[in-house]
């Protein structure tokens, strides 16, 4: 008689099977609570539940969500962020264009918070505090010989507008403290450091980001310089780390015809959005030149590549940072936000810049370090750019993406060895430090350079004050034979000159003094005065 095959007879296998596993999970998880059916439909949410209900130690839920907010983001891109509230003003407040507080600039020395300079028109300014003075009591509490921080100084005396804030100032002669009552305020902040005609018809605009009040600083600066006689322009965003992505389309209107393509972005998510010059700018025609360097990201980029792919101006330096990605702000009730990358930005031309960050966010962040160890920041030739990345502009110029701007005249950076004793001293910080010393001794006398001008072809670090250095840099540690000096002199007098000059009168008295020495800044006025821009 032949056998039946018994139908459910597989079925009978699988549920034996099934319940094989899960006895055997069962088991080998005795040690703890095991739900094998968790819900799939907020796996994030009820992760952080668990961990929150079982972790062995103590863990509050808010630290569990933004570790995991931060863990997310950093999988994604470089330029994906999560703020915290903490520091959210820190991050947020250089573009903004002005914060709340008291106004001084101020370094902590000696374990003090010494004025460096009160901000133009601010609060403190109006009270009469001065460069030089010590602030070393907030509210009748010592903050002076107790390790404080910059940033716990700024916790102190930022505030909302019309709160006060009381100090006591520490100041040579004065005998005894002086007390102030500041009521603080708005206080601007300028992405511009300076704007001057450094020679006759050649004007230098310096910004070190785009926030929200960088076009109209840059606009001001333009018809300044223009009834000043500015016939050629030098735009140096070397370090300038970028910003709001309208400021950037704004400045680069300025110098571009009408129509012109500024930038397009694009991504995934979000159609392509074209930004094109008006007939609004002020400087349309006359020589153009930006400086640049591995500093220069971003907003800074968007300007540089949309002047090089329009034969526009001509670019100067080291090849840029190379961040071509573009992020929006997504806003939290408890003060904390997230920056998401939602586009990719591209120069006329179709260059997307943005370097390769496939190897990593450690390996993104020293790439800077990568560039000086194979060669690339000393010679150009060092650079090699994949064929598949090359563009041409309108008149036939070579450009390329997929790493930030590449120069058309590359300046290396300066590694002489015959200026060992100088790059000692600048990198210790002996420069910077003797020329606040001197500035906090001198201040009275040093106050007769009421300009800028005035400093520059007034002041000069005479021997003796370079004898004074060098004896103070031997104490430091910084030894020297005759060769040596002879050959950093130059430099490190005009560095002195520069901060004390800083200390001073601020921007307007360093960079027309360091600019003497520096040589993107030289081989740019070089190239202006000689008509030698040629595309």
């Amino acid at each position: 008689m032949e056998k039946k095959n018994n139908p459910y007879l597989p079925i009978w296998f699988a549920v034996v099977l099934i319940g094989g596993i899960i006895l055997g999970i069962f088991l080998g998880n005795r040690t703890g609570n095991f739900n094998l059916l968790a819900s799939q439909k907020d796996k994030l949410k009820e992760v952080i539940n668990y961990v929150e209900e079982n972790y062995v130690d103590t863990m509050s839920r808010k630290v569990l969500e933004e570790k995991a907010i931060t863990g997310m983001l950093e999988k994604l891109d470089p330029h994906s962020v999560y703020i915290s509230a903490e520091e959210f003003h820190d991050a947020n407040d250089p573009l903004l264009g002005s914060f709340e507080g008291i106004g001084v600039q101020f370094r902590i020395e000696n374990d003090t918070v010494t004025v460096i300079n009160p901000v133009a028109g601010g609060p403190s300014e109006k009270l009469g505090i001065h460069a030089g003075d010590r602030i070393v009591k907030v509210d009748g509490k010592n903050i002076a010989g107790i390790k404080i921080s910059t940033n716990d100084v700024m916790r102190k005396l930022k505030g909302a507008k019309g709160t006060e804030v009381k100090v006591a100032i520490f100041r040579r002669g004065a005998g005894g403290l002086l007390d102030f009552t500041i009521t603080r305020d708005v206080i601007p902040t300028y992405s511009m450091d300076i704007a001057y005609m450094p020679e006759p018809g050649i004007g230098y605009i310096r910004l070190n980001n785009f926030s929200a009040t960088t076009h109209e600083e840059v606009h001001r600066a333009i018809e300044t310089l223009k009834d000043d006689g500015m016939k050629k322009l030098i735009l140096d965003l070397r370090s300038n780390g970028g910003g709001y992505l309208k400021a950037a389309i704004d400045v680069a209107d300025e110098f571009l015809g009408t129509d012109d393509l500024i930038v397009y972005t694009e991504g995934m998510n979000h159609k392509r959005e074209v930004s094109k010059a008006t007939s609004d700018g002020l400087f349309e025609k006359g020589d153009l030149i930006i400086l640049v360097d591995e500093g220069t990201a971003s907003a800074a980029e968007i300007v540089s590549g949309a002047i090089q792919d329009h034969d526009r101006g001509m670019i100067v330096g080291r090849r840029s940072f190379g961040k071509g990605l573009v992020q929006e702000q997504l806003d939290f009730k408890d003060g904390s936000a997230l920056r998401l990358t939602v586009a990719r930005y591209y120069t006329p031309t179709g260059r997307c810049i943005q370097k390769s960050y496939k190897d990593g966010l450690e390996v993104y962040n020293s790439d800077t370090y990568h560039r000086f160890m194979n060669g690339e920041l000393e010679h150009a030739d060092s650079i090699k750019f994949p064929d598949s990345l090359k563009y041409k502009t309108p008149k036939g110029r070579t450009v390329y993406g997929g790493g930030g701007i590449m120069p058309d005249i590359f300046i290396p950076l300066e590694k002489d060895s015959a200026m060992f004793y100088y790059t000692q001293c600048i990198n210790k910080g002996l420069v910077y430090q003797y020329a606040f010393d001197y500035t906090d001794r001198n201040r009275i006398q040093l106050r007769r350079f009421k300009t800028a001008v005035q400093f520059e072809t007034g002041f000069v670090v005479a021997d003796a004050i370079y004898a004074d250095f060098v004896a103070y840099a031997v104490k430091k540690g910084v030894k020297h034979d005759g060769k040596d000096l002879s050959k950093s002199d130059r430099y490190v007098k005009t560095m002195l000159k520069a901060y004390i000059g800083r200390n001073m009168l601020d921007n307007a008295g360093f960079y027309p003094v360091l600019n003497t020495i520096d040589p993107g800044f030289l081989k740019a006025v070089e190239l202006l005065e000689k008509g030698a821009l040629k595309f």
